[in-house]
């Protein structure tokens, strides 16, 4: 199956979270996203970056890719994480300042291919202010962030 990177607007981009995605609704807002796309033109795929979810890595000029989603497509997940770190790069994010998180239980095999670096264990739990009105709905386990390759280019980026 041939695919192919395309841009896509938010709110088409958070419709497809709401219907593939494990454990995570809509993002609230973005800076840029993306799609996969097969030869028919179906949407394999989506891809959201934004402003970085911790208040201290907004603060520094970071980008955060804040959901990545397929329908199970092979190579359609590195190659949004592919295009979100390219498209980052060309955008003046320096590669060492594109961050994501994963569940520490998930392998990271996508990022990899896609040329990110594991960043190790990060954080987990919920904020620390007590809030009754406040609904969880992230996965509160354990993440490990990730960070882009310090090259525009480079190998794996599963195009």
């Amino acid at each position: 199956m041939k695919l192919k990177i395309q841009p896509i607007g938010l709110r088409a981009a958070n419709a497809y979270v709401e219907q593939h995605h494990r454990h995570h609704k809509a993002s609230r807002g973005h800076k840029f996203s993306v799609s996969v796309v097969d030869e028919a033109g179906r949407i394999r795929g989506v891809g959201i970056a934004g402003r970085p979810v911790s208040r201290m890595l907004d603060q520094d000029q970071h980008l955060e890719v804040v959901r990545v989603c397929t329908d199970g497509t092979r190579n359609a997940c590195s190659m949004i994480y592919g295009a979100l770190r390219r498209a980052g790069i060309a955008l003046g994010y320096e590669p060492h300042k594109i961050i994501t998180y994963t569940l520490a239980t998930e392998p990271g095999g996508s990022l990899r291919a896609a040329g990110w670096h594991d960043d190790g264990i990060a954080g987990g739990g919920e904020w620390g202010r007590e809030d009754p009105h406040r609904e969880v709905v992230a996965p509160t386990e354990k993440k490990r962030r990730w960070r882009a390759a310090l090259s525009a280019g480079g190998e794996g980026d599963g195009e």
